[in-house]
Formats: C-alpha cells, structure tokens, sequence
C-alpha cells in the first residue's frame, strides 16, 4: 500500500455543495491546490466555516471552504489588515518606544492601537510618508509558527501583546508570527504575500480607546487609516468620507437646533430642542395612525422596575453589564433595557381566551443600555433612547397573519421615506429554546411569509434570536451606507419564563407565541439615518419649519402677517428682520425650509403670492387657496421632495 493510500482522508464542502476528499491535516492551500494547481498558486487567504484565515490554517471533516484570491471580496479585508502591520512597523521606526496593542482590519480601512506614543493630526504625513517607504520595498509577509516560549521572548518589551499571548496560550491555540523586513508581530492572520500589493492608503485620523474596549483599562492611542487596490478607490472613499462629514447629524443637528448632548447631562443622553421634538412627534404620530389601524392598544410601562422582573424574562444574565442598576432599601431595581418583559407582565394579569387573541400593545418606550463612554456617538449610539416597541401575543395559527401585517407597515414606512432595504431572514442559533417542531413551523411561516411579499431575502443559519427566528430588514441611506431597522421577531422563551395562557377551544390552557417587532427600531438611530440621509432638507410633512414668509419691504410686513394666518395649520414663520429679500431668501435656504412665501407691492395689490421652494424653483401670481390645498396634499400624501408646481 501506498503512502498517500495510507494517509486518513477528510471531507470538506465547497462553495457549490460539493464534497473534496483531502488528507487529514491538510491546510486552506491545499484544498485549493487539489481543486486546480492555478487556484493553489493564486490563494491568499481562506475560509472555514465563514471565518477568515490564512492559507495555512488546517482544515477540518465537513468544514466548509472557501478560497480567497486578488479577485475575492474579502481580499481588500486581507489588504487592509497587511496594511495595519505597515502602519505598526512605520510607528515603531519613528516612535520606538510606542508599545504594540491590536490592529485588525475593519469595513472601511483598518486602525492600530498603541500605548507610550505622543502623536497628534500633524504627525500623519510623517507616518504616511514611512509607510510609502515600506510598501515601496515590497517587503514580504513571512509567517512562522513558534512556541510559547520562543514568542515570549520576542514580546518581552511589548506587555499588551504578552497579555493576548498568555490566552491564547491557555487556549491552546496556535501561535504564529508574520514578519515584515525588521518587523515582527504576534498575529493569525491573513495577510498577502508582499506590502508592495497595498495599492493606496491614508491615514484618517486619531483618536483614544481603551484597551480591550474596557473603560476600567489603560486608554491608548489608535490611529485609523484605509487601504485599497487603486487611487481611484481610495478617491471614491475619501470623497464618499468627505460628503458623510458634511452630512453629519451632530453638524446638522446643531446648525437646525435639533438636539444636544451636554456635559451636564451625562454621556450619550441627548436633549431634544423644539425642532428636534417636532420631527420626532410627527415620526410617532405616523406610527401611531399605522398602530392604531392595525389594531394595537397602546399601554405604557415605568422606566425601572425591581431586577426580579429582568431575572424572569431572562434579560438579567444576559444584560446584567449593559444595565443601569441601584438599590433602594432592600430591593435592587433597573432601569429597563427592553420594554417587553413589561408588557409580558400587562397580558399576565389577566385571563384570556382564544377568541381575546391577537392582543396587540404598542409603546414608544425609553430604554437604557450602558454602552462604553467611548462607543456613544450622536444619536446612533446612545444611553437612553426610545423604542416603537410592538409585542403581540398571539395563537400558533395566527402567526402568519400577524406578520404579514407587520410587513405591510414595515413597508409603507420604508417606502414613504424611499429607502432601499435588504430582508435576511435569521434562523435557529446554537444556544435556543423551544421544540425543533414548532421551530421549523416558525421559520416556515416566516420564510412563506416573505416570499408572498416578493421580497429578495438571505438566509442567516443560525443568527436568530434565542427565543425565536426573526426576520431583519437593512436600509440604505443616500450615501449608500446600511443601517438595522425593523425587526420582526418570534418568541417562545418569555411566555414560558411568565407562564402566560388562554384557554383554547379545547377549555385547555395554551401557551401563546410572542411576536416582537419594531418599524423604525429606535426614534434616535432612524432620526439620525433621516437627518443624515435627507442632509437636514426634511420631507414638508416632517420638517420643523414648513413655509416661511417673506416680505420683500417693511411696507409689506402686515400683509405677510395676513398671509401666515391664512396656512396657520402648518408650521409657518414670518421673518420681520431687517434684511433684504435677497438675504432673507438666503437664510431660508441655509435653514433648509421647503417653501417660502414672498410677498411684496404686486403679490399684495393682487390678493395673491409669489411661491419659492428650497430647490430654487419659483412660480409667480399663486392664488393662495390654491397653494393651501397644494400643501395640504403633500402633507397628508408625506412626498419625499417639495414640488412647486400647483395641480
């Protein structure tokens, strides 16, 4: 017998389904070398099991595969992270005594972390000019593996990378080296063969984090830059970064004096000024009209309740670092992360039947979740934010139903705000509750569910929640960035944890099914999209400011008065200021209002005015009745854009 017929052979499956026999042991880059030596030759990277590794890492029986090469997504991911290293290596040459943290890539460029260093925004161009040096070099990765003995040594002045070394040695994880020229550093990988293959790079900005992300840690410096194949991605990204600057909740928010987080207030606790509140009454009034014609009751819960409420529903032992808790007496109490363990509690203190059920509650309910100081940003990551929570307890038989419904406004939302989404539908994760029977009845139903809507979905294997699949919907804002939105989610765990029932048809106690959903998911991070999205330039029916009215002299003024009593059911405002029209019309613009009125001799002697949108369209000699209904119609139809043109 042969060697290789003595050697033990695995199974791994390819990105078709298909099985490949290879020995045991076998690396990333042979399984690429038997499905073709050219593919063998052009590896950089791989898959196993959807993580990212270097081609050497060992494979396992029935791991799936995938190969990475130049012309793979992940690539540029690999790029990125060699051009972390090149960054790390320009430090330690310029700053010799910076000690090493962790730099990994990230999806738009990749950052390093360091202790020891003295560096501000200046000091980048000396850094990129370093850098350039490195990758003009083509210095190649080298990988090595070593022990844990041998990579004590190495790190012996590095005390953070000593840290990562001791777990991964308790572990028992291999540990492996890449070096560069006179640059080492204690890494998995995956890299790419050379720095000479970083097409284009920059470096972005600086910044502090604690180490390990831990607030209790010391707080180091990190760097962040990007990395591409070509100039011209690296331009697109820098423009796309540019025009994300300008678009910037915090800069807008503050030039429409919609919000404010203040020192006094304590971090990521926003203060919502009276045009912020207005766009966000007007976002929950839509909600509510969509709630209420769906048949939700709305209820309302505290903002704390006693921790033995969270230890039931569960959320204790998973949320219990995120929460905000104290004592009071003899009892521990929480302000609430989520707001259905609440409403769980309203539908346990009553009975029901089966012909009570779908119950349906609705609550904008605030929540608190203790992020990292360091993580809070704006309105997209806060302490305290608002949910439009929904919770339906419902009968097996009705969930189709109801979540059909939920599509339904989860869909009008999104479309009246024109925004692209994507639909994933996220399945049965490791760690679950509840039987495999009613699991794949849930999943089915979700999955028939979306089909009938037509939709374009992904499937998720196992990124449902513990308690049920979900089914999570992405939208895109205008600079094509994605962000979570709504939600539908199925629950088997809290009606059990809560014991909650009706009596069926049978005079038996049944256990209903918790549907969890959420159409915006927070006020504060769907404010933030739109803001951002429409660059402060609000829909009419949202905008804090709907029309504002212009007279062209002084001589005009009681007439723009009479005008603003005539449209008083919208949100109008006369500017009396001594300016001319010119400027005034400017200031208008700058504030971002949908219309302006102007008024002046003719539009006054004529009973009639002059009609101005922000888009600089302008249309003269407008009946004032006729503008009303105009405005009254694209108020109640919530148009996207204003549109002058009277109809």
């Amino acid at each position: 017998m042969s060697q290789s017929e003595s050697e033990s052979q695995i199974a791994v499956v390819l990105p078709d389904g298909s099985e490949l026999s290879v020995p045991e042991g076998a690396s990333v880059e042979d399984v690429a070398y038997e499905i073709g030596p050219g593919l063998g030759r052009d590896t950089v990277a791989g898959k196993i099991d959807g993580d990212l590794v270097a081609k050497e890492a060992e494979v396992h029986d029935g791991a799936a595969i995938e190969i990475v090469t130049d012309g793979s997504d992940e690539y540029v991911e690999v790029m990125r992270h060699t051009a972390a290293h090149v960054l790390a290596q320009a430090v330690k040459r310029l700053y010799p005594d910076a000690e090493l943290a962790i730099g990994p890539p990230t999806d738009e460029g990749f950052y390093y972390d360091f202790d020891d260093i003295d560096v501000d925004a200046d000091d980048l161009a000396d850094l990129e000019d370093e850098m350039a040096d490195i990758v003009e070099a083509d210095l190649e990765l080298e990988r090595e593996e070593v022990s844990y003995e041998d990579a004590k040594e190495r790190l012996a002045d590095e005390p953070y990378k000593l840290e990562l070394l001791d777990e991964l040695h308790e572990e028992g994880a291999q540990i492996t080296f890449y070096s560069q020229g006179d640059f080492e550093d204690l890494c998995a990988g995956p890299h790419v063969e050379s720095t000479g293959e970083i097409g284009a790079f920059d470096l972005l900005e600086i910044a502090g984090a604690y180490w390990r992300g831990d607030e209790d840690n010391e707080m180091q410096t990190r760097i962040y830059g990007t990395a591409f194949e070509s100039e011209d991605d690296l331009e697109q990204f820098l423009d796309r970064k540019e025009e994300a600057e300008r678009r910037d909740h915090r800069k807008i928010g503050n030039q429409m004096d919609l919000f404010s987080i203040q020192d006094v207030t304590g971090p990521g606790l926003p203060l919502y000024h009276p045009n912020g509140k207005t766009v966000l009454r007007e976002l929950e009034r839509f909600i509510e009209d969509l709630n209420l014609d769906a048949g939700y009751e709305y209820v309302e819960t505290p903002h704390l309740f006693k921790t033995d409420l969270w230890k039931r529903s569960g959320h204790y032992e998973n949320y219990e670092d995120d929460m905000f808790l104290f004592e009071v007496d003899d009892d521990e109490f929480g302000l609430k992360p989520m707001n259905c363990p609440g409403h769980a509690a309203i539908f346990q203190d009553q009975s029901w039947s089966y012909r009570d059920l779908p119950v349906r509650y609705a609550e904008d309910g605030k929540v608190y979740r203790k992020e990292q100081s360091g993580e809070l940003s704006g309105l997209s990551r806060v302490w305290a934010f608002t949910i439009d929570d929904g919770h339906l307890f419902v009968r097996p038989d009705q969930i189709e139903a109801e979540v059909e419904q939920i599509l339904d406004a989860i869909d009008t939302v999104l479309d009246t705000f024109e925004l692209d989404y994507e639909v994933a539908l996220a399945t049965r994760p490791e760690k679950s509750v509840g039987s495999d029977e009613i699991w794949e009845k849930a999943e089915s139903i979700l999955e028939r569910v979306i089909e009938e809507h037509e939709d374009d979905y992904v499937i998720e294997d196992g990124d449902g929640a513990f308690y049920g699949p979900k089914i999570d919907f992405a939208f895109e804002d205008a600079l094509g960035r994605k962000w979570d939105g709504p939600t539908v989610q199925l629950d088997f765990n809290m009606p059990e944890r809560f014991d909650l029932s009706y009596v069926g048809e049978d005079n038996e106690h049944h256990r209903p099914v918790m549907i969890h959903r959420g159409v915006y998911g927070s006020y504060e991070r769907f404010f933030m999209v739109l803001i951002e999205h429409f660059e402060g330039k609000f829909p009419f029916w949202l905008a804090p400011e709907q029309v504002r009215i212009l007279a062209i002299s002084d001589d005009n003024l009681d007439y723009a008065y009479e005008i603003a009593e005539e449209f008083d059911e919208f949100r109008v405002e006369v500017n009396d200021r001594d300016a001319t029209i010119e400027r005034k019309i400017r200031g208008a613009h700058n504030d971002r209002v949908p219309y302006m009125i102007i008024v002046g001799g003719n539009e006054e002697e004529a009973g009639n005015i002059s009609v101005r949108d922000r888009n600089e369209n302008q249309e003269y000699d407008v009946e004032i009745d006729a503008f009303r209904d105009h405005l009254r119609r694209e108020r109640d139809e919530k148009h996207v854009e204003p549109d002058f043109l009277l109809d």
